[in-house]
């Protein structure tokens, strides 16, 4: 289902640990890509358990072509102090809007720094999980398009922003880690000592996620889901 223009060639993935980019990361893998798993701190609430999943989910993942974690810097808490992202107050619970679910130029301060360093160490593919239906702007093929053509003016012609998963739903992407142990993978902006909250919007969906795939869903939820 992964479209012809992902090559076997090098390609680096944004990985967060949650179910799309852990099973694109995977989806890649048995395409028989060498795959850079990518990983952006920003200074946001929920990062600290997001990188510990991350290494959980990689180790499950192993592979001759999964190369080393490689953790980049991109911080925002200098500048959006005060938002819900950073403080961990006020997080949209299950019931919230898109909207209120919305970073700003999340995706495009992420697609620039891992599309730096991979430009800087010859790998000319970098990888995102967006599924279709995504209803943020910064997630839609003209953005990544707009970020391709800044790269190219900026001097950096051979980078491909590729989003493997664009054309696909949820159920779909479902499916096709369906043979893999997704119960370790992290959807939550809220954790509580490190289990997803339960209560948050991304637990919501991640809750979704596994109905409509009709699989059982083993994650721990810090509080139990109706």
């Amino acid at each position: 289902m992964l479209p012809a223009g992902v090559a076997a060639a090098p390609v680096g993935v944004l990985l967060s640990g949650g179910l799309d980019s852990s099973i694109l990361v995977a989806a890649l893998l048995e395409r028989g890509c060498s795959v850079v798993p990518l990983y952006v701190r920003s200074g946001l609430f929920w990062e600290a358990a997001e990188q510990q999943v991350v290494t959980r989910v990689l180790a499950a993942l192993a592979s001759q072509r999964l190369q080393p974690l490689v953790t980049l810097e991109q911080p925002v808490d200098d500048v959006v102090r005060e938002h819900w992202s950073v403080t961990g107050r006020g997080v949209p619970a299950a019931e919230a809007d898109d909207a209120e679910m919305r970073l700003p130029v999340r995706n495009g301060l992420l697609t620039l720094k891992a599309g730096l360093w991979c430009h800087l160490n010859r790998v000319p593919q970098l990888a995102l999980g967006p599924l279709k239906g995504n209803p943020f702007g910064d997630a839609s093929a003209e953005f990544f398009q707009s970020m391709e053509r800044m790269f190219r003016l900026s001097g950096i012609a051979e980078l491909q922003i590729l989003t493997p998963f664009a054309a696909l739903e949820k159920q779909q992407v479902m499916q096709l880690g369906a043979h893999l142990p997704l119960h370790l993978t992290f959807s939550c902006v809220a954790p509580q000592e490190g289990q997803h909250c339960g209560e948050c919007n991304k637990c919501a969906e991640r809750q979704a996620a596994f109905q409509v795939a009709g699989r059982s869903d083993l994650t721990a939820y810090h509080a139990v889901p109706c």
